[in-house]
């Protein structure tokens, strides 16, 4: 990653029932944007799009069990509907100092914005999603399966519990496997890993939260996300990538039924284009934002 670049100043929310933390961009006197980021990213995956959109400050916070934030209590199953609390308690925190102009969310954090802002859309005046546009659902004939698949690896989860944490020599093993994964750019690979990682004396490990990556005990199904969905209020623009997840455009269809206040525009780049084509999002939003 260039040098040149911004990484942009450290903050701390201490909300009632979480810390959280997160990176900022540009003082009070501008228009906020708050910046919800995707699984297992973290604050500094704005880190390039910030750098196109110097007429806002930017607040990009890290979820609970992302990043440098507080983990969720306890070792019970996460479900993605407590990330709408989150959401709710941050946002009457930040408009103690400041008017929210308009909230971008990214992946998961597009899911969890766009389920947010249907529910109350008078909290939010302008919506940006990339490669998001509900929530998860799956048929309710897979409940039990997912139920025992889920309860069956928190057990596992919980049997390792007090057992040494993973050490690595350096981070290069996970943002290879990441840009394996991903495709996504080494450099912005590396960025996001070192966030989500630790040093000690003997090498790094993950901060991150182990159970973001054990499957949730509930989806909601369709008739459930069609229900909230439904007369979408919040004037919206939903940005997707060519190269990114097949099921953005699958979706499409629904969506122009869903928003009531809908423009969408697909540029080039993966799933993380807001990363590799950060200026033609930041253009994008910029646009919308300005109408």
């Amino acid at each position: 990653m260039s040098e040149h670049y911004n990484l942009g100043n450290d903050l701390e929310f201490q909300l009632p029932h979480i810390r959280l933390s997160g990176k900022c961009w540009g003082d009070s006197s501008k228009p906020l944007l708050l910046a919800l980021h995707g699984w297992l990213d973290n604050a500094d995956s704005y880190v390039p799009l910030a750098q196109h959109l110097s007429k806002y400050q930017i607040i990009a916070i890290d979820w609970p069990g992302h990043g440098h934030s507080e983990h969720r209590p306890g070792l019970y199953p996460l479900h993605w509907i407590d990330y709408l609390y989150d959401l709710e308690v941050l946002i009457n925190r930040l408009s103690e100092q400041n008017q929210l102009a308009g909230l971008i969310g990214h992946s998961l954090g597009g899911i969890v914005a766009a389920a947010y802002t249907a529910a109350f859309p008078q909290r939010v005046a302008k919506l940006v999603l990339m490669e998001a546009v509900c929530p998860l659902f799956e048929p309710a004939s897979n409940n039990n399966h997912r139920l025992t698949n889920s309860f069956a690896s928190h057990l596992q989860m919980l049997r390792k519990v007090g057992a040494p944490a993973a050490v690595y020599d350096s981070i290069d093993v996970a943002v290879k496997a990441r840009t394996r994964l991903t495709g996504l750019q080494a450099s912005w690979c590396k960025l996001i890993v070192e966030r989500n990682m630790m040093a000690s004396s003997h090498g790094v490990s993950w901060r991150s939260d182990p159970r973001l990556k054990l499957d949730s005990p509930l989806r909601l199904t369709f008739e459930q996300v069609d229900a909230l969905m439904t007369e979408h209020e919040v004037e919206t623009l939903l940005i997707t990538a060519d190269n990114g997840y097949k099921q953005i455009d699958t979706l499409l269809p629904k969506a122009q039924g869903w928003f009531k206040r809908l423009s969408s525009v697909k540029l080039s780049g993966d799933h993380h284009l807001h990363m590799g084509n950060a200026e033609n999002v930041a253009k994008s939003i910029e646009e919308f934002m300005s109408k």
